[in-house]
């Protein structure tokens, strides 16, 4: 059984689990009914930044249409449209031991699809998790649940992966923002 985390916890991750470089970043959530008339279509990403929390390129941004990063550090298994059923709705894979050297955080993040055309947000959305799993053994590392109620927001940073001193730490951070995407983009250096 993993460990809980609450906002703003932050955990060790290799140090105290020795041999941990592969792991699996589950994601899940539920959307509430609301009178839209739209399905919703929730994306996970990841962001690969320097140490400034930049990404330094496009290929640093891992999403449905960039599943996987160059150096093979980071995949993304593809997009679920619609996030019905339990467990993970998707999944992103780290290998820790291929990660470039310049690369000092992996920020994973919740995007609503076409959010203001649709007029969703995470208000609407429920049950949103992210849990680390060893993908040696499929046992459960942590797991953070997004207690938070969030309302305008289009777009959640959920959590970071961060190295310090050679190893790799989790962050939650269940951080909210306007704007969808494109701010996100922006908020990580990257053009729009």
């Amino acid at each position: 059984m993993g460990i809980n985390l609450a906002k703003g916890q932050r955990i060790d991750l290799t140090k105290t689990n020795p041999g941990l470089t592969k792991v699996i970043i589950g994601l899940g959530w539920d959307t509430n009914r609301y009178d839209g008339g739209q399905d919703f279509d929730l994306d996970a990403s990841a962001f690969l930044t320097d140490e400034n929390g930049k990404a330094v390129n496009d290929v640093d941004f891992i999403f449905y249409n960039n599943l996987v990063h160059p150096s093979g550090s980071v995949e993304h298994t593809g997009d679920n449209r619609t996030g019905e059923g339990d467990g993970d709705d998707e999944q992103i894979k780290i290998d820790f031991s291929k990660v470039p050297s310049h690369i000092h955080r992996i920020a994973i993040s919740v995007t609503i699809h076409d959010a203001d055309s649709r007029n969703q947000n995470f208000g609407q959305v429920s049950n949103a998790f992210v849990r680390v799993v060893n993908e040696d053994n499929n046992e459960e590392v942590l797991r953070y649940d997004l207690g938070e109620d969030f309302s305008v927001e289009t777009a959640v940073v959920i959590c970071e992966l961060y190295k310090h001193n050679g190893d790799w730490k989790f962050s939650a951070v269940g951080s909210g923002f306007s704007g969808g995407l494109a701010a996100l983009c922006r908020n990580f250096g990257l053009q729009v």
